[in-house]
């Protein structure tokens, strides 16, 4: 058996980032941008009202007060999406809304709410204009450029694109923009007990829920899943499903079972026979069997078959796999540390227990989940927002202990 962190960086050292791709932006979303983003245009394109109200020239305020206003005269409305000819000049003002061009002569705009259409209540275009106070020089304008100046860097190559970096790309009037592709992930689960979703079964048969965990699992984390379905303990089946991921053009292979010590866990020979086997045990629970290599040229993770331990190692190696072939530069899981509120027996490997972690006035604190928790159970999972790492060596944990947790879902209860 070989340390977890050991294996990690092992799998890491054998992939890498994918080739870059150009999308649609909105295609962009979740992904690792491949070029730098330089604008060709300020933003916002010229000086504007960032507010309802007047455009004035600051000066004219100047003593302005409740008992004695400055007396504005109206000169024109001016909508969002249109232009003026007209000059704001010493003494007259333009009746202005959010977002339109702030008009030649004006350096300054006045909310409604501190003019005398808003006491009024009416909410039109009048001959003039009272304003009750002073008004600071450039109040509620957005010069041009104030957001993004022509020729700046705006996004980096290696920025994951958020909703905000879409917006972005959007306003500099980019419709298509360079990520790193998605991996293809191909699926296979084994094993003679295993049938179809759709199927009935038949003595010692069971569905094969590792398929579709780890579909949606690679769905989850940004890659394609390419599903091959399932191959019976028979070397040459499974030879045959590899084959056929081959001919797919996939990135990474991901199996599930097979990889332990009995007569018919035969991934880890297929692997060596065929391809390079690097290790086929890791040290901790749950998840020990666990298979990395390369079949010419591709990555295989070989997952354990019971769907809590193929789960588990999913996260812990799987996911920080296909990060880096996305171009992400950090594959962590989001962690918090917690208190423990029982009692843990433990084991001299590294432990993942399936807990629940709620926020109290003191911080976090974590209980692992109630209920059947072995291998095989996969509702403990369905129970489950986080893992609870309990280190090496550690095969006790007192109540009040602090731990880290690593958050499955940070949405809870």
């Amino acid at each position: 058996m070989i340390p977890v962190d050991e294996a990690l960086r092992l799998i890491l050292d054998h992939v890498q980032p994918l080739e870059p791709e150009r999308v649609h932006i909105l295609e962009g979303l979740g992904r690792v941008l491949a070029e730098d983003i330089y604008s060709d245009v300020d933003i916002p394109p010229f000086d504007n009202s960032a507010m309802d109200g007047y455009a004035i020239q600051a000066a004219d305020t100047q003593g302005a007060t409740t008992e004695d206003p400055a007396r504005l005269r109206v000169v024109a409305n001016l909508a969002a999406g249109h232009t003026t000819d007209v000059v704001v000049e010493p003494g007259t003002a333009i009746r202005i809304m959010t977002g339109a061009p702030l008009a030649a002569g004006a350096d300054t705009v006045v909310r409604f709410e501190e003019t005398s259409e808003y006491r009024t209540g009416k909410w039109e275009l009048g001959e003039q204009v009272e304003l009750y106070n002073e008004v600071r020089l450039g109040a509620n304008v957005r010069p041009r450029g104030e957001d993004i100046r022509r020729g700046e860097l705006v996004l980096n190559k290696g920025t994951l694109l958020r909703a905000q970096e879409i917006g972005v790309l959007a306003s500099l009037g980019r419709p298509q923009c360079l990520v790193t592709k998605r991996p293809r992930v191909a699926i296979l689960a084994t094993g003679d007990e295993l049938v179809g979703v759709e199927e009935e079964v038949g003595p010692g048969q069971i569905r094969s829920s590792n398929e579709y965990s780890n579909a949606a699992l690679v769905q989850k984390y940004g890659g394609i899943p390419v599903r091959l379905g399932i191959a019976r303990d028979e070397v040459q089946e499974l030879r045959s499903k590899i084959e056929e991921g081959l001919a797919a053009g996939v990135d990474l292979f991901l199996t599930s079972a097979g990889v332990s010590v009995g007569d018919y866990d035969i991934v880890k020979d297929v692997l060596g026979a065929e391809g390079k086997m690097h290790f086929w045990q890791v040290k901790m629970k749950p998840g020990k069997p666990l298979a990395f290599g390369e079949i010419r040229g591709v990555p295989l993770i070989g997952l354990p078959g019971n769907p809590v331990s193929a789960m588990v190692s999913f996260e812990q190696f799987v996911r920080p796999a296909m990060l880096k072939m996305l171009g992400r530069s950090s594959w962590e899981m989001p962690t918090v540390k917690v208190i423990v509120d029982h009692d843990i027996d433990s084991g001299k490997r590294r432990d993942f227990l399936r807990a629940v972690v709620e926020h109290r006035d003191d911080g976090y604190h974590a209980q692992v989940v109630r209920g059947p928790r072995g291998s095989g159970v996969l509702t403990s999972m369905v129970r489950a927002n986080a893992l609870l790492v309990v280190p090496e060596g550690v095969d006790r944990v007192k109540a009040g202990d602090r731990l880290e947790a690593q958050m499955l879902d940070w949405h809870w209860g």
